[in-house]
């Protein structure tokens, strides 16, 4: 009978997410590397890249393994809630795992949990409301890009490092450079940290998202503009 190795235990997939997650998070993500995961979960490098292969796998992991998390609305929550839900979920997530974010880059995320919990409920939701197909990919897109820049650039574990650095880098420049900036400070620092510019946003996606909403024009004034140029 084969003897059972301890390290198949530690490294189980939840257990490699979590380690991972833990690293980048205390330390920042130039620290994730695959020696070093192995060294916390007390493996061998050869123990732990079965499970992963590459780093790509291991963020793959990671990003599915925190996307199992996300809670879903209410049963019978209505369209323009549930998708509130979601999409703050995923920003709430996002917002807590700088590290992730900043090594996930353009890298999509289309992991198992992520697809059944938001991409699959959110464009079901849309259809049986009457959006069209189009219609309802696109907005997904708009609502799911609008939660992975406002997550990047929103950072909740340091809002005092974040608008001090606001503060001083206009100033820094010169105020006779960039009046505007450096004469509302008082305004713009504070946006900085403040999660309800992006909540703001996402509801005013969703509104625009209702079947019920009256359709936009079919070209902005920019695109006429543009559309007249010789």
């Amino acid at each position: 009978m084969p003897r059972h190795s301890p390290a198949l235990d530690r490294a189980t997939p939840g257990r490699i997410a979590e380690t991972a997650l833990a690293l980048v998070d205390e330390s920042g993500p130039e620290v994730l590397t695959f020696r070093a995961l192995a060294a916390r979960l007390r493996i061998s490098t050869a123990s732990l890249q079965p499970r992963c292969t590459d780093l790509a796998g291991l963020l793959d992991l990671c990003l599915d393994h925190l996307a199992a998390r996300l809670p879903g609305p209410e049963p019978g929550a209505d369209r323009a809630t549930a998708t509130e839900v979601r999409f703050t979920a995923l920003y709430r997530l996002l917002v807590a795992h700088p590290g992730l974010l900043a090594l996930r880059g353009t890298r999509p995320w289309l992991g198992p949990n992520l697809l059944a919990r938001l991409v699959e409920a959110q464009l079901a939701d849309s259809l049986t409301a009457g959006v069209s197909p189009d219609g309802a990919i696109a907005a997904y897109r708009r609502m799911y890009l609008l939660t992975l820049g406002s997550a990047s650039f929103v950072d909740r574990r340091h809002p005092k490092s974040a608008r001090a650095a606001t503060r001083t880098t206009p100033a820094a420049l010169g105020t006779e450079a960039f009046p505007v900036p450096t004469g509302r400070l008082a305004a713009i620092v504070p946006a900085v940290t403040d999660h309800e510019i992006y909540h703001g946003a996402l509801r005013r996606l969703i509104h625009a998202a209702d079947p019920a909403t009256p359709a936009a024009s079919p070209a902005s004034a920019v695109e006429e503009q543009q559309g007249h140029r010789p």
